[in-house]
């Protein structure tokens, strides 16, 4: 479904634009027709940019994103309109994405006039099936943006989306500003969608807990770069990148009998403009030696891929400290909780 290779995205910064962050340096993954693919790592990253240039909204400096085989970046303006219906994005702040003159029904409408997805005399009859799917009522429909909560805002986001008939959606943190009960029903809703409609999606966040309950594969990404790709329950039972393991060891565990160490890292996230030479990670890992200063590691493995000098020798010390955890499987019907997290 989306194949990514070699993908770079530079920005231009400082004085005369002379500097460059290296917000995407070199990435590679697939993401198959049908999964759940997560996208996790610390605040900038680079993980927005990763689904902001997936779903054609910027252009890449270098690297190709194919999307059924169709270079997305080889296709002129007009041949990206027509793709576009196929390839959505939910952003992180419903509101944003909303017009805040325009009703809610006007918004869940829009598509259906423009994408000509249903016929004149039945836009109505949809846009009831729509909020009914995404659990509105009819009375939201008269309302505007600003009358409603987050999360309702973030279901009228959805249903609009779902009115043009997507194949692949990325959704970039997209409950990351709602609270905590609101976001378990989002979650199950998307978690719904996405298998009532056999939906592929790009779900980006930097919440561990979120990705564990959500996504059936999950790449981590440190600095521009992925560091590890995995099944979600292997990347949980058994990190092999000390970054990841840094990571998860900071989600909090309900049982009280359940003792785990937090690893804690040292030192800041280094300069995206001047990255550290050889494995970005090095500056704050305890495993380093001279090699990780100088040579930059591949991600390899098969399946389960780790970009680490020292993987296969430290992996024994990373998997002794456990990370107990519960995981779903893809398409379980049990629903998400405040609690599940």
């Amino acid at each position: 479904m989306i194949e990514v290779n070699g993908l770079k995205k530079h920005f231009s910064s400082g004085l005369f634009c002379k500097k460059h962050v290296k917000a995407v340096d070199g990435i590679d993954f697939l993401i198959e027709k049908g999964e759940t693919f997560g996208l996790v790592g610390e605040s900038g990253c680079g993980k927005t940019t990763v689904g902001r240039l997936i779903a054609g909204l910027i252009e890449p400096s270098s690297g190709k994103v194919k999307f059924d085989n169709i270079d997305l970046f080889e296709l002129d303006k007009k041949d990206l309109k027509k793709l576009r219906p196929r390839l959505q994005i939910i952003f992180q702040n419903p509101y944003a994405a909303l017009n805040p003159r325009m009703l809610i029904g006007e918004a869940i409408t829009e598509p259906l006039k423009l994408y000509n997805t249903v016929s004149r005399e039945k836009r109505d009859e949809k846009v009831m099936e729509l909020i009914e799917m995404v659990g509105l009522n009819p009375e939201h429909l008269n309302r505007y943006p600003h009358e409603l909560s987050g999360g309702q805002n973030q279901r009228a986001v959805i249903a609009r989306i779902l009115a043009i008939n997507p194949e692949f959606i990325v959704a970039d943190e997209p409950t990351s500003s709602l609270d905590v009960n609101v976001q378990a029903q989002i979650l199950n809703l998307l978690r719904d969608v996405n298998k009532k409609f056999g939906l592929t999606c790009l779900f980006i966040s930097h919440d561990l807990e979120v990705i564990k309950h959500i996504t059936d594969r999950v790449a981590v990404m440190y600095l521009g770069k992925l560091v590890e790709i995995g099944k979600t329950d292997e990347i949980f039972r058994e990190a092999k990148h000390p970054y990841t393991k840094a990571l998860l060891s900071a989600i909090p565990v309900a049982d009280p009998e359940v003792k785990r160490e937090k690893i804690i890292l040292q030192g800041e996230i280094p300069n995206p403009i001047n990255p550290p030479s050889g494995c970005r990670f090095h500056t704050r890992c305890q495993y380093k030696k001279e090699i990780c200063k100088i040579e930059e590691p591949m991600l390899i493995g098969e399946g389960h891929k780790v970009a680490c000098h020292r993987a296969d020798e430290i992996s024994g010390v990373l998997k002794s400290q456990t990370f107990p955890v519960k995981m779903h499987s893809h398409g379980n019907s049990q629903k998400l909780t405040s609690k599940s997290y």
